[in-house]
């Protein structure tokens, strides 16, 4: 079947991967978007496992400081020196630190994550659920639906938190994980963010509330 332009650029819009590969994803996909999105997404993931198991020792420090009041400094690491030298790299290292600016992560991804924030956080969760639950309800079927409940808020929580799972600032229809994954295979090479670190001027002490982060993020989408 034919496949229309408009298709392939919402397509593009949607994943972030080339024209062409989105076409063939189209045609494969009978002209079905969702079944094209999906078809991309396990192609772009089975080249990104591929490349993950090799070694990125090289790579570039990315740096952005908004208005001398938050600072970040993100490593990403590359294969070659050549890669960490091209504009995409350097590029997507400067919007991980712009990113992470605006959104304050606290890990990288879900395996990342200190085991004791988590589980005190699905200790939270589990209470919310209990105290939404009908008073005269018994409360061993309190804790077992709150139970059910918490996995599906926690996943929210760790799409709030983790990084590689927050939408991409830029492209709220991006992940950085899918912005990695696109980075990847632009230059051919595993890329990984390693660590970071976000400073904010006053951060921890009492002062005058400030959203600085919305700030940043109203700056990027100018």
């Amino acid at each position: 079947m034919a496949i229309s332009a408009k298709l392939v650029k919402e397509l593009r819009e949607r994943t972030a991967a080339g024209m062409m590969d989105c076409k063939k994803a189209l045609e494969e996909a009978g002209g079905d978007i969702d079944k094209a999105q999906k078809i991309l997404k396990e192609k772009g993931q089975a080249t990104l496992d591929k490349k993950s198991g090799r070694i990125a020792a090289e790579g570039v420090i990315g740096s952005y400081i908004h208005n001398d009041k938050i600072g970040v400094i993100v490593e990403i690491n590359t294969e070659t020196d050549f890669s960490a030298n091209t504009d995409t790299v350097k590029d997507f290292a400067r919007d991980i630190a712009m990113h992470i600016a605006a959104s304050a992560p606290k890990y990288i991804s879900e395996a990342d994550a200190d085991e004791a924030d988590v589980a005190e956080q699905r200790e939270i969760l589990i209470n919310q659920a209990i105290n939404e639950s009908s008073d005269n309800m018994p409360e061993d079927k309190k804790k077992m639906i709150a139970e059910k409940k918490v996995e599906g808020r926690l996943k929210k929580w760790f799409s709030e938190v983790c990084l590689l799972d927050q939408p991409f600032i830029k492209d709220p229809d991006l992940t950085i994980e899918q912005l990695l994954r696109h980075t990847a295979n632009e230059v051919g090479e595993n890329i990984k963010i390693r660590r970071f670190a976000r400073f904010q001027v006053g951060e921890g002490l009492e002062k005058k509330e400030e959203d600085f982060a919305a700030e940043v993020a109203s700056q990027m989408n100018m």
